[in-house]
C-alpha cells in the first residue's frame, strides 16, 4: 500500500467548502446533448438543459504542472490528500428542483461533508463525501451528494466478477455502443484529464484495467435523462445511484428501467448483462 491513511488528519478537512461559477451556453448544450444521444436541436436562451448539465460547469483549472501522474491534480486543496493512487466516483444522490437554462449563470457552493475507511475485497478504501449546492437567479436548482473512492492500486478490479443473481427484465431499454470518441467528448465537456477514460496504455499498463472505462457520471447523466423521457420529460424529484463494477469501452451497454411503487429502479448493464451502475428515481 502506499503512505499510511491518517484518518484523523483527513477529516479535517470536513467542512472545507469552496465556491464557483459559470454560464450555460448553447454550445455546452449542444455537445451534451449529442453526447447523452439526444436530438440536438438549436438551443436558444431559456431553453433547457439536460438535467446533469452542471457537472459540465465551472470545473476546477490547473496547469499542467499541477497535475499528477493520473491525470488528476495533485492531492490537497479542496479534497483532502487521501494516499491512495485510484480515485473514482462510487454513487451519490441528486435533487432536481428545476432545470438550468440556456444563458443561466449558474453558482456551485461545495463542502466536504464526510471522510471514512473501510476495506473492501480490493483492499482499504477511502470515502470522501462531497456536497453541492447548484443556484441560478431563479434560486436553488440542484442539491446534490457525491461520493468519491479512492483505493491502492493493488491489481485491478477484476473485468468479470463473480456473477450475481441476474437482474430483473427491463420493461424499458435502451442499447449504445461504448466508443472511444464518447468516452473523450464526456472527458472535454467536463474538462476531466482522468487518463482511465482516454489513455488506453495507462489504464492498462498502469492500472491494470482491460480498457478504457466508461465515467461514472456520463452513466448516471444517461439513467437520468432515460428516466425523464419515461415520465414525461421531468426529472425525478431524488435520484440516487451507486456504482456496481466498471464499465469498459469497445462493446455494447443497455439502459434500463422498471417501475416501482414508489417511482423507477434504473440500471446500466454491460454487454454481458451484468450492471454496472444502479439507481432509484422518485418523483
Amino acid at each position: 500500500m502506499t503512505d499510511a491513511i491518517n484518518l484523523d488528519h483527513l477529516r479535517q478537512w470536513i467542512g472545507r467548502s469552496t465556491e464557483a461559477s459559470d454560464i450555460v451556453t448553447a454550445q455546452l448544450v449542444k455537445g451534451l446533448r449529442a453526447t447523452l444521444f439526444q436530438d440536438i436541436g438549436d438551443p436558444k436562451p431559456g431553453d433547457a438543459a439536460p438535467w446533469t448539465t452542471h457537472w459540465c460547469l465551472a470545473q476546477p483549472v490547473f496547469p499542467m504542472s499541477q497535475l499528477g501522474p493520473d491525470g488528476h491534480p495533485t492531492r490537497g486543496g479542496f479534497l483532502p490528500p487521501v494516499p491512495l493512487p485510484r480515485r473514482m466516483w462510487a454513487g451519490g444522490e441528486i435533487e432536481f428542483l428545476q432545470p438550468l437554462r440556456v444563458d443561466d449563470e449558474s453558482t456551485r457552493t461545495s463542502r466536504i461533508s464526510d471522510v471514512t475507511m473501510k476495506t473492501g475485497s480490493t483492499g482499504v478504501l477511502c470515502f470522501v463525501s462531497v456536497e453541492h449546492i447548484i443556484t441560478t437567479p431563479r434560486g436553488v436548482a440542484i442539491r446534490e451528494r457525491q461520493d468519491i473512492v479512492y483505493r491502492d492500486m493493488g491489481s485491478a478490479a477484476p473485468a468479470s466478477p463473480p456473477k450475481a443473481a441476474p437482474p430483473p427484465v427491463a420493461r424499458h431499454r435502451e442499447t449504445h455502443v461504448s466508443d472511444p470518441v464518447l468516452l473523450f467528448r464526456y472527458s472535454a465537456l467536463t474538462f476531466n484529464g482522468h487518463r482511465i477514460h482516454y489513455d488506453r496504455d495507462y489504464v492498462t499498463k498502469v492500472e491494470g484495467y482491460p480498457g478504457l472505462i466508461f465515467h461514472g457520471p456520463l452513466q448516471a447523466a444517461l439513467l437520468v435523462e432515460f428516466a425523464a423521457k419515461l415520465h414525461g420529460d421531468s426529472a425525478p424529484k431524488k435520484f440516487s445511484y451507486r456504482g456496481v463494477q466498471p464499465l469498459f469501452e469497445g462493446g455494447e451497454f443497455s439502459i434500463n428501467a422498471n417501475e416501482t411503487h414508489a417511482g423507477m429502479e434504473l440500471w446500466i448493464a454491460n454487454a454481458e448483462g451484468q450492471p454496472t451502475m444502479k439507481g432509484t428515481a422518485v418523483w
